[in-house]
């Protein structure tokens, strides 16, 4: 008698996918090949392995390689020259292009702006990410040249962010940055009423971002804050001037301690 495939509920047995089989003479199947091409080619960018799902069927992760393959193109047509070529994407600005370093595998995203113009330049190290639509500033103002912007490695920017560095804003390394997040490294002199608030002038005490840290969505990081390793922004918290220890998780308006994380 053949052997039953149904459950004990009286269902079909559920689908588990396994392992890609192998071809007649030991060969692999077209998208397992092209699975391992890219996780292979991804881990040489980034730098650290690449996971890719199961479940992602071959015809996405080609449209994938083809999106990459036309943001390499657009890098080497608009960074001839350079030894580190980015992954440019649709509708990209770039201004004061010379002060910009750039990594290897660094990718901008669609529709970015990224205007390096400023004392320091912008330097962004292995596998960054500027993700879509997202702004980098940095002088805020001909009258005043700002400082500048740099990003360490594996770090990833967001999407639909601002990053205004007229006052410096340094984001340490494998730093994940959520969508529609601000930095402002400049503030305002408002200490006289006679004077239009516009006319006093600003400060600058830039921002610190260490390494390792998450910043959620929404966030808004005022000029002067220091936020240290590891720690964890909440989504829709506003981090003003101050220290703010490494490891924590802090959240609220104005940013607050809202606990430690644990120790390894």
């Amino acid at each position: 008698m053949a052997a039953s495939t149904a459950t004990t509920t009286g269902g079909p047995a559920p689908h588990r996918p396994g392992p890609a089989p192998a071809l007649p003479g030991g060969a692999l199947p077209g998208g397992a090949v092209l699975r391992r091409w890219v996780i292979r080619r991804a881990g040489e960018l980034r730098g650290r392995p690449l996971a890719i799902d199961e479940r992602i069927g071959v015809g996405y992760l080609a449209s994938l390689v083809v999106e990459r393959g036309v943001m390499a193109a657009r890098g080497a047509v608009r960074f001839p020259g350079r030894p580190s070529r980015p992954f440019v994407g649709r509708g990209v600005r770039l201004r004061g292009k010379r002060q910009l370093t750039l990594g290897r595998g660094v990718t901008l995203g669609h529709g970015c702006l990224v205007d390096a113009t400023s004392v320091e330049g912008v330097h962004l190290g292995d596998g960054v990410t500027v993700g879509r639509n997202t702004r980098v500033e940095c002088t805020g103002s001909v009258a005043t040249l700002g400082r500048g912007l740099v990003v360490g490695a594996g770090a990833g920017l967001g999407s639909d962010n601002l990053y205004g560095c007229a006052g410096g804003v340094r984001i340490g390394a494998d730093t994940i940055v959520g969508e529609f997040v601000s930095f402002h490294s400049e503030d305002h002199v408002f200490t006289s009423r006679e004077v239009p608030i516009r006319d006093q002038g600003v400060t600058h005490r830039g921002i610190e971002v260490g390494a390792g840290c998450w910043i959620g969505s929404r966030v808004t990081v005022l000029d002067g804050a220091r936020i240290g390793d590891g720690c964890v922004i909440a989504a829709g918290a506003v981090v003003v001037a101050g220290e703010y220890p490494a490891h924590g998780v802090y959240g609220g308006v104005p940013a607050r301690l809202l606990r430690m994380r644990p120790e390894d």
